[in-house]
């Protein structure tokens, strides 16, 4: 009698089949602040990512359970490359800050799913932004065995108490601001303000790159 071999089961996937973003807005948000934050943290020791797969527990049989937060903020471990998070493997640190951006075809229910699943594996702070209508909502703790505290618009400007971030909501929508007072800017933003920055200096007849 002939086995088919068997199908190796992959208890920990690298993708979850969905796009990080559903659109050009959810995208920027998301690299707006990865970008921002991995500046702000890097150097205290910080592993920052976006649409990243992180796993809390390991399992025998799959499905593991896991999540993919747009934004995933874990301190105390090091920055660099993973296929996902799996906290096992990372001295069992949980994120203490993740960051939903919502696209159109997201549910009540699936931000429903995404609370109770962050509140259950420790995060601290968790904050929802509908870039769209500019709806915002959190939910924050000071440790995993207290009851979490809602923070709304209303609640604004707010300052987180892990990342001591700054948020406020303009006509024009929500804004982020380093502890020391600064706009987070996309990329593209930082990069203009350096080449005008390093062309004022070359009209002083100051080379950059010497100082």
């Amino acid at each position: 009698m002939v086995q088919s071999p068997s199908v190796p089961q992959v208890l920990y996937p690298d993708s979850d089949g969905k796009p990080m973003a559903d659109n050009t807005i959810q995208y920027r948000w998301i690299v707006r602040l990865v970008s921002n934050l991995k500046r702000l943290l890097k150097d205290q020791g910080a592993f920052v990512a976006g649409d990243l797969l992180w796993y809390p527990v390991q399992v025998e049989t799959p499905p593991a359970p896991a999540q993919a937060p747009d934004v995933i903020v874990v301190l105390g471990r090091p920055d660099g490359d993973r296929g996902s998070y799996k906290q096992w493997e990372e001295g069992n640190i949980a994120p203490q800050v993740v960051f939903e951006i919502l696209s159109p075809s997201n549910t009540a229910r699936e931000m429903l799913a995404k609370q109770a699943f962050y509140g259950k594996y420790s995060v601290l702070e968790m904050y929802f932004y509908d870039p769209e209508s500019f709806d915002f909502w959190g939910l924050i703790r000071s440790s995993s065995d207290r009851d979490f505290t809602p923070i709304m618009a209303m609640n604004f400007p707010w300052v987180s108490p892990t990342l001591g971030i700054r948020f406020e909501l303009f006509d024009h929508g929500l804004e982020v601001f380093y502890p020391n007072g600064d706009r987070f800017q996309d990329p593209e933003q930082v990069i203009e303000e350096r080449d005008r920055a390093f062309a004022k200096l070359k009209e002083l007849g100051i080379d950059p790159n010497e100082l």
